[in-house]
């Protein structure tokens, strides 16, 4: 009876063949990744704005289409938090900017100019033209 080697496929290199030695090196390197991804949150951008003291943001609110929901959506978020340090214009303004510093280049430039107007939108909200 012939041997069968399987192959595994790895991201970064393509097939491998598989051995007594790559498996334990597999195995002890799975063992590593594992550990370390418990000890950090996956995504800290997430975790600051779900515990951080900034505001209580209702959901989907940057995905709305028009830039004065955007605002008024903020706007009324930061006026009712309770979590919230500073005043309500500056809350709602930086995170608005957090939003858009963190999707950096992946944000759409038609959602980061709606996002971009929804600071101008602000602005006019809180009387600050």
């Amino acid at each position: 009876m012939a041997q069968v080697r399987k192959t595994t496929h790895s991201r970064k290199t393509g097939a491998r063949k598989t051995g007594a030695r790559s498996t334990a090196r597999r195995k002890a390197s799975t063992t590593r990744k594992r550990s370390s991804r418990r000890a950090a949150p996956k995504r800290w951008s997430q975790r600051v704005t779900q515990e951080s003291d900034a505001l209580d943001l209702t959901r989907g609110v940057f995905k709305l289409r028009d830039p004065r929901k955007i605002a008024a959506s903020l706007k009324r978020s930061a006026e009712h938090s309770a979590r919230r340090k500073t005043g309500a214009y500056r809350s709602a303004l930086s995170m608005l900017t957090f939003y858009i510093n963190r999707a950096g280049k992946t944000l759409p430039k038609t959602q980061r100019t709606r996002l971009e107007r929804a600071k101008v939108e602000l602005k006019r909200a809180f009387g600050r033209e």
